[in-house]
């Protein structure tokens, strides 16, 4: 039995585990894919307050891991299927065994969103890819694409540049909705080249991804592109299948007060699964260390 499990070992995980550690909560952190989320997967980060000229978003995520670590919060590898709430405790069960818990923040974040086109699963790794910082290396010296119209598109595309022979930044839209800051560098960078009004009918190619069709929104003439490698950032989906029909939710978002409590007592949320407007790693990590010491009042009471 553990005071608190906190299922996702994001920025505001992580922030939530220093918090309960401090209290001297017995604190289990569980995380299906990397330790840090997708802020240990982003490439320079300028936006998080104390560095003034950026930090990687690894080194950073691994400064949060060994500060929770210092406070005893145990972190396993494990994805979680579905969670049981009893007079007993929250049961988590996940693919490798079950845990019990006092109470659970729930801190999963958000997914990439798929494009759903033709070819997009079937290429899957073999040119399409959800992450410039994971997976652009591979493309050195070749022609790529990003699909997408804000700050993560506009990023990977200049992210990119300095890796890829040619970027094509693909927005179904004129306008960005990336930072003024973000646009005016992509503008002056010669190696991205916007395709705007276009959307991608499909992806072709065969062992492995060879080009893409576009399609122009106004006139639907198609336009056929030879690139290696796609990558998709048109936004994000709650990253939570095992929360249905548990808490209270928004467009799959998790609906919590401004004390991170849900709908049910006991279960918190923290970060970008909670139906806000704003995700950012700041935002996360104030809604982590808000869940970790509304975790540590409700246990006391």
């Amino acid at each position: 039995m553990y005071d608190v499990i906190i299922l996702g070992g994001g920025p505001a995980g992580l922030s939530a585990a220093i918090y309960t550690g401090r209290a001297w909560l017995k604190t289990l952190i569980l995380e299906s894919a990397v330790v840090g989320g997708n802020a240990a997967i982003a490439d320079q980060i300028d936006n998080y307050p104390g560095f003034p000229f950026g930090i990687l978003g690894g080194e950073l995520m691994e400064n949060f891991r060994k500060q929770a670590d210092r406070f005893g919060a145990e972190i396993r590898m494990e994805e979680v299927v579905h969670i049981d709430n009893s007079l007993e405790g929250k049961k988590v069960i996940t693919t490798e065994g079950e845990y019990m818990a006092r109470a659970l923040i729930i801190t999963t974040g958000a997914r990439r969103r798929e494009l759903d086109v033709q070819g997009e699963q079937e290429f899957l790794g073999r040119g399409v890819s959800y992450c410039a910082t994971c997976d652009g290396a591979f493309f050195r010296g070749y022609p790529v694409a990003v699909v997408g119209g804000g700050e993560s598109a506009v990023k990977e595309a200049l992210y990119l540049a300095d890796i890829a022979s040619q970027v094509y930044l693909i927005h179904r839209r004129k306008e960005f909705r990336a930072s003024p800051d973000s646009v005016d560098k992509m503008m002056k960078n010669k190696k991205i080249q916007p395709k705007l009004n276009s959307v991608i009918k499909r992806i072709e190619g065969d062992t492995v991804m060879r080009s893409l069709v576009l399609q122009d929104v106004k006139s639907d003439a198609e336009e056929a592109l030879e690139v290696e490698g796609l990558f998709v950032s048109i936004g994000l989906v709650a990253a939570g299948g095992f929360i249905e029909g548990l808490v209270d939710t928004e467009g799959g978002y998790i609906i919590t007060d401004d004390n991170m409590q849900t709908s049910v007592a006991g279960i918190f949320a923290a970060g970008d699964i909670r139906a806000k407007r704003t995700r950012q790693i700041a935002t996360a990590v104030g809604d982590g260390a808000q869940a970790g010491m509304a975790v540590t009042e409700y246990l006391k009471e």
